[in-house]
């Protein structure tokens, strides 16, 4: 799938000596295609970072999509330069008159504190109530999933007694919805998180259906009736060395942290992991686009 960004976006360039096909707003003006319209709420600390994993997960459809970045005006990036925020990405306000046909809201590492105590709770619900009438999908990662079904369900999240961290087997559990055609039986995909929201509240809940899930790290995939919402509790999106960056983080600042679990070969983390999660990542957002927003968007927006 072409993705149309900013010419000078960092991330354009890592995907393109990928050979992944990244078009600049003037070629796609001379296209006769509408692009999707697909806004990124990205609250991780290392945004460049995010960019790039949500780019190359978007880039395996033919389809073209046309990516908003998008942030938080009430939090100071600590990570992240104001010079790149304010070159790529946009605020609420500048985009709330518009209409989108897919948002992604992505993780955050505040997923220790009370919801409410986040500094951008207040306008992080405002924008999860505008994409219910402004969005055609909207797709939550991780926190993100778990700060949307405390919003709009009221589902509270718990302290695992230590962080669920590493590459965990999951299962497929209605193969008949098109968001896991195409999946296996059983697949593999990566959590990195200190809480949950638990099972039996999500199985529970008559407005959600549970797509996939694991025995060890719980509710992987859940979804709204046709799609208006998905949640994914896990990180899809992350890289090869995304967890082992953060466990040598942890380790070296001395925070208690175990290996990351089914990530290593031979749980050395001198060796380099194998990619056992993209296929499954690629499918899944393949899937979100097509059938979740191509097919169910309107040609115009407005």
């Amino acid at each position: 799938m072409p993705i149309k960004t900013q010419r000078d976006l960092p991330a354009r360039e890592i995907l393109e000596n990928e050979n992944i096909f990244v078009m600049d707003e003037y070629r796609s003006m001379h296209q006769d295609i509408r692009p999707l319209k697909i806004l990124i709420l990205n609250l991780m600390p290392l945004k460049q970072d995010t960019e790039l994993q949500l780019l190359r997960a978007l880039s395996n459809t033919p389809l073209q999509i046309d990516v908003t970045f998008l942030m938080v005006k009430s939090h100071e990036s600590q990570n992240t330069s104001a010079n790149h925020l304010n070159q790529f990405y946009t605020t609420f306000d500048q985009v709330n008159q518009k209409r989108f046909d897919g948002m992604i809201i992505t993780g955050a590492p505040v997923e220790q504190m009370e919801f409410e105590q986040v500094d951008y709770w207040k306008e992080l619900t405002d924008i999860m109530d505008w994409s219910k009438a402004h969005v055609t999908s909207t797709l939550h990662i991780c926190w993100g999933a778990q700060a949307a079904l405390y919003h709009h369900f009221g589902m509270e999240k718990h302290i695992l007694s230590e962080k669920l961290f590493g590459i965990y087997e999951h299962h497929v559990s209605n193969r008949k919805i098109p968001l896991v055609r195409g999946f296996d039986d059983f697949f593999m995909a990566p959590h990195s998180r200190h809480t949950q929201v638990r099972s039996e509240d999500i199985h529970n809940c008559e407005a959600l259906m549970v797509l996939a899930e694991s025995d060890e790290a719980g509710v992987y995939l859940a979804i709204t009736e046709e799609g208006k919402q998905i949640f994914v509790m896990g990180h899809p999106e992350y890289d090869r060395m995304t967890l082992h960056n953060e466990y040598m983080r942890d380790k070296n600042k001395g925070l208690p942290i175990q290996a990351p679990k089914n990530y290593y070969r031979n749980d050395h983390p001198e060796s380099r992991p194998p990619l056992q999660w993209r296929s499954h990542a690629n499918n899944l957002y393949t899937n979100w686009l097509n059938y979740y927003v191509y097919q169910i968007t309107p040609y115009d927006l407005i």
